[in-house]
């Protein structure tokens, strides 16, 4: 049993990039790997920031959850769909579980905190505050030292979608400097236990830059004078995690570097709502002259049995009878025009008429429980190499620009961990066998809280001892 926690979280960071081609060029998380275990972390399905971090830190899945992305239907409305916050997890996170034990957390940029609530100990919210008029701090008092002691917090890059990618990378460094600023000034002046921040610059740095660093990218360009930005952006990172490590005892605290998911090479988008009015199954009441938004046109619901919605992966809503206000799909042929439907989209072939690597999911298949509204169908398009495109109005199934901005990279199903134990030297072992819902139930091992036992997921340090090295 360890005294002390910390885990520094890198949205989106890839284990195959970092662990395999930049590790020499990060001298602390070098020095840390040695000692450590580390690997690839399994993400959920879908592999995407909400849910995966609540679903690292809650080890329940996204169906326990109720959470199936960034927007959820709230109902079987045709318009019920909203954005999900820290209101929706009503499961406990580690936090809850160490504070009961009398344990004190700090947390700063932890995704899915906002709006704040009472912990034991403190809290700076997420990426999801609106901005830094909003109550973004517990206690609220905390705001006020913040901004005494540190300056004016971030919360996240703002406008990042956009093609001045010098705006974004000042943006990124100066939304990570705060951050950090924030995260030591809090470990150096609060009680804890347990301390967690996640850094979202990572995710941002690989969507605005992936296609000038990655030479699998349709659009690289070698030599390009964006290259090196993405490792430079992750050797900061390294001297980061180095100055807050100086505020530590390492001979008590262990030391977690965790993503919630991976980054790959987007090579396009399959526009899933072309498709289904291609296939018959989704109609329209006038097609657009531009490309537009599905939830900005007219559906002709009596004649529309499916729709869909775009992202890294893409969400299939049936319209079923009796459940939704004009359903067309009979109740009684639910599950067999479900699989058929299932079966048509995995079916999807590119441009040049190979089929792609695609799988349709259905929720109550791959969750422990299904809360709330779900998709009917959750769809990952070629191992994520295609993305989901929701909007209409280029007669094609298929684009390679994004609808709502510039984006290069796709998520990947793999994250990544670093684990640094004091009381156990684990040799460097690379063991890729992890899921993120074991990242919860191995902090409460390592501080010497019981596991509950409705979590998924299992203690990375109770596995590797039952596995000798």
């Amino acid at each position: 049993m360890t005294k002390k926690v910390l885990i520094i979280g890198w949205d989106c960071a890839p284990p195959d990039w970092v662990f395999d081609k930049w590790i020499d060029g990060l001298p602390t998380l070098k020095s840390l790997l040695k000692k450590g275990v580390y690997g690839n972390l399994r993400s959920t399905i879908p592999p995407i920031t909400v849910p995966a971090w609540q679903s690292m830190l809650t080890s329940k899945d996204p169906g326990q959850l109720g959470v199936y992305g960034f927007r959820n239907r709230k109902d079987y409305s045709y318009d019920g769909q909203y954005f999900s916050n820290g209101a929706d997890i009503l499961e406990p996170a580690v936090w809850d579980i160490l504070g009961k034990a009398g344990k004190k957390s700090i947390l700063v940029g932890v995704p899915q905190t906002y709006p704040p609530r009472p912990i034991n100990g403190c809290m700076v919210t997420c990426f999801l505050t609106p901005s830094i008029k909003s109550q973004y701090t517990y206690p609220n008092e905390l705001r006020d030292e913040i901004e005494k002691n540190i300056g004016e917090y971030i919360p996240d890059v703002k406008h990042f979608r956009t093609e001045d990618r010098d705006f974004i990378l000042k943006q990124i460094y100066e939304a990570t400097k705060i951050r950090f600023q924030t995260f030591r000034h809090l470990l150096k002046n609060k009680d804890w236990d347990f301390s967690m921040l996640v850094e979202m610059g990572t995710d941002r740095i690989h969507h605005s830059f992936w296609k000038f660093l990655d030479p699998k990218h349709p659009k690289y360009e070698k030599g390009n004078k964006y290259e090196s930005v993405i490792p430079e952006y992750y050797k900061y990172l390294d001297n980061e995690l180095a100055e807050t490590l100086k505020l530590i005892d390492l001979n008590e605290t262990s030391v977690m570097v965790v993503s919630d998911h991976g980054a790959k090479a987007m090579l396009g988008g399959i526009c899933i709502n072309e498709w289904l009015i291609k296939e018959g199954l989704l109609t329209l009441k006038e097609y657009p002259k531009t490309f537009t938004p599905i939830e900005k046109l007219e559906i002709d619901w009596a004649k529309t049995k499916v729709w869909g919605s775009g992202g890294y992966y893409a969400r299939i809503f049936m319209n079923v009878q009796g459940r939704e206000p004009n359903g067309m799909i009979p109740l009684s042929e639910y599950k067999k025009f479900r699989a058929e439907l299932k079966e048509k989209i995995e079916n999807i072939k590119d441009e040049q008429g190979k089929k792609l690597a695609t799988v349709a999911y259905i929720p109550e298949d791959i969750y422990k429980e299904v809360k709330r509204v779900p998709p009917d169908l959750i769809v990952i398009f070629d191992d994520l190499r295609w993305r989901s495109v929701g909007s209409v109005g280029i007669k094609s199934a298929y684009t390679y620009e994004n609808d709502t901005g510039p984006d290069d990279a796709n998520h990947a199903q793999e994250g990544m961990y670093m684990l640094c134990d004091p009381k156990n030297n684990f040799s460097g072992k690379r063991d890729n066998n992890h899921h993120l819902m074991d990242i919860a139930p191995t902090v409460l091992d390592l501080l010497g809280v019981e596991v509950p036992k409705d979590m998924q997921g299992k203690s990375i340090v109770e596995a590797l001892h039952a596995t000798p090295l």
